[in-house]
């Protein structure tokens, strides 16, 4: 029987129901032949907000890497749109790591000539701003606007980041939507995202971008060195500042 390619998602936050959650998202769209699997970084804070929490985390985040390791995982998916601890885990160079909010940004600039990220609190969007701008994605970025939502209440509160998605497809239609916190996975459904352009899930787009680069490592093609040693290569970076969204 074939091995299963296992790509396990870390949560860099000690809340178990959000590993859940995210690894219940990856497996609806995950395709046949990969087992996702979730770790927990149960000394970590609760939720990943801010510079303080994301550093807070990677102790932690370090013990679930090499666990995920020890127990067959041939990819990595770091469950945190920050990408809290990418550059750290792909300087360990064992077995490629993809963040959410990476994986998705990109996404969303190959279908759409724009995209908003919505996310929860605003101490969240200046690391999501400098993310973007590491990656060379800026120009396409419209705006990275806060829903005002803390991560552990997206479910009960998702009526709220509707509102703020409706204020983006009301002022930007044709541009795609990115769901801003690994949290926002399980409500996608829920949502209602632009008519014109794709409204994007950070988990599935993670997964998938894991799942690809794996196979392309283990083919021997020297595709992982490409996609992973020098993946902000890939995209030229700009300076140029993102566009806040407009006042009221």
């Amino acid at each position: 029987m074939t091995q299963a390619l296992r790509i396990a998602i870390l949560n860099p936050n000690a809340t178990r129901w959000m590993t859940e959650d995210m690894v219940a998202a990856a497996r609806r769209t995950a395709p046949a032949g990969v087992e996702v699997v979730g770790l927990t970084n149960v000394a970590g804070p609760p939720a990943i907000q801010g510079p303080e929490d994301a550093a807070a985390c990677l102790p932690g985040l370090i013990d679930l890497y090499d666990s995920a390791l020890r127990e067959g995982a041939r990819a990595i998916v770091i469950g945190c749109f920050d990408d809290t601890g990418i550059d750290l885990l792909r300087a360990r160079g064992t077995v490629p790591v993809a963040g959410l909010g990476e994986a998705a940004c990109r996404e969303a600039a190959a279908a759409a000539p724009r995209f908003h990220v919505v996310t929860t609190l605003a101490v969240s969007v200046p690391v999501i701003e400098e993310n973007i701008r590491a990656i060379g994605l800026a120009p396409r970025c419209g705006s990275v606007r806060a829903s005002g939502v803390p991560v552990l209440d997206l479910v009960a509160r998702k009526a709220e980041v509707q509102a703020a998605m409706d204020a983006v497809m009301a002022e930007d239609p044709e541009a795609a939507i990115v769901l801003g916190c690994a949290g926002m996975s399980p409500i996608a459904p829920e949502l209602r995202g632009p008519a014109a352009a794709p409204l994007v899930d950070p988990v599935r787009a993670a997964v998938a971008v894991a799942v690809a680069a794996a196979v392309a490592a283990e083919a021997g093609s020297g595709s992982r060195v490409m996609l992973w040693g020098t993946f902000r290569a890939l995209a030229p970076c700009h300076p140029e500042p993102l566009r806040r969204p407009r006042q009221p």
